[in-house]
């Protein structure tokens, strides 16, 4: 459960809430995290532009760094970042446009999470100044193995890198300060692979590799030393890379899913657990139905400074 004393409170730069805007992809990976059973799409915020409205201004009151939210919490925090996830957000341009710039202005640093498959260098124009991290979910550089993993959409069609490049190099300047952060999940059919090419080729500043979690389906998951062997392959790459293994994973998040719902990895595996609706409840109650381990959460972020927070 969350601690209440923060006598001896670790210091963290930055708070981040994930919110998991749609289900929706147009892709079809097969360990995808992000499924949450909501067979009503109207349900989706992200649809809906005075609930989005709403749940921004609840998730900013009860995260906002003050004395009695860092004594609520057990750590003290800087800032408040809102991550924009999915599914894929973009396919939501419009809305997102909106939700980062909305989020911007109350007074959270806004990131976004995306495939990188619906990136253009007009959409990039409109959120590169909103952001301060743009994450790429990017699980292979080999156009077979994406195929494979379900990184494709309904023509068979993957990603273009070089066009993705361009358009990230466009965004950065635009906004020198964007941050650049590549997830990586490592499962059974790329940790043989080499990605140092295409990591040095976008220039992150963070590289996030994530063992396959079973929170959904344990297909192409991997074993112990699979996983190591992934690392060990690019240990060139070290000083980017934010290793997180099952374990790590599990309660470290917070995390609210597309119909405003709080949700949790379940330490025993299996389906997520969820609070009830943020809106009908308030957040404060919602926050209180789901167990976040702030222990956790300061062992990601603070791995090395220099990575912090990304």
């Amino acid at each position: 459960m969350i601690p209440l004393d923060t006598r001896h409170a670790t210091n963290s730069d930055e708070l981040v809430i994930n919110w998991h805007l749609t289900e929706a992809c147009n892709y079809s990976c097969r360990y995808c995290y992000s499924k949450w059973h909501t067979t009503e799409p109207s349900k989706e915020l992200v649809r809906d532009h005075v609930a989005s409205a709403r749940l921004i201004s609840e998730i900013f009151d009860l995260f906002f760094p003050t004395p009695a939210n860092h004594a609520r919490l057990g750590m003290k925090w800087n800032s408040l970042r809102l991550s924009l996830a999915g599914g894929e957000p973009l396919l939501y341009d419009r809305e997102i446009v909106q939700i980062a710039e909305q989020a911007k202005s109350v007074g959270f640093k806004v990131s976004i999470i995306s495939n990188g498959s619906r990136l253009t260098t007009p959409l990039i124009a409109e959120l590169a100044p909103q952001l301060s991290v743009l994450g790429l979910s990017l699980d292979s550089a080999d156009p077979e193995t994406n195929c494979g993993i379900g990184r494709a959409d309904r023509r068979s069609r993957v990603l273009q890198l070089d066009g993705l490049a361009e358009i990230v190099r466009y965004g950065r300047r635009l906004n020198p300060s964007l941050r650049l952060k590549i997830n990586t999940v490592v499962n059974a059919l790329n940790f043989t692979e080499d990605m140092s090419h295409l990591i040095r080729q976008l220039e992150p500043d963070k590289w996030k590799v994530l063992r396959m979690l079973p929170a959904v389906t344990t297909d192409l998951a991997v074993a112990d030393q699979e996983f190591a062997y992934f690392l060990d392959r690019h240990a060139a790459l070290a000083d980017l890379i934010s290793a997180e293994d099952n374990t790590d994973m599990v309660e470290s998040y917070i995390m609210i899913d597309p119909r405003g719902r709080f949700f949790q990895n379940s330490s025993s595996g299996g389906a997520y657990r969820y609070s009830a609706p943020i809106l009908d409840v308030g957040i404060n109650a919602a926050f209180r139905q789901i167990n976040w381990q702030v222990e956790k959460f300061l062992a990601r972020y603070m791995v090395s400074q220099s990575m912090c927070l990304i």
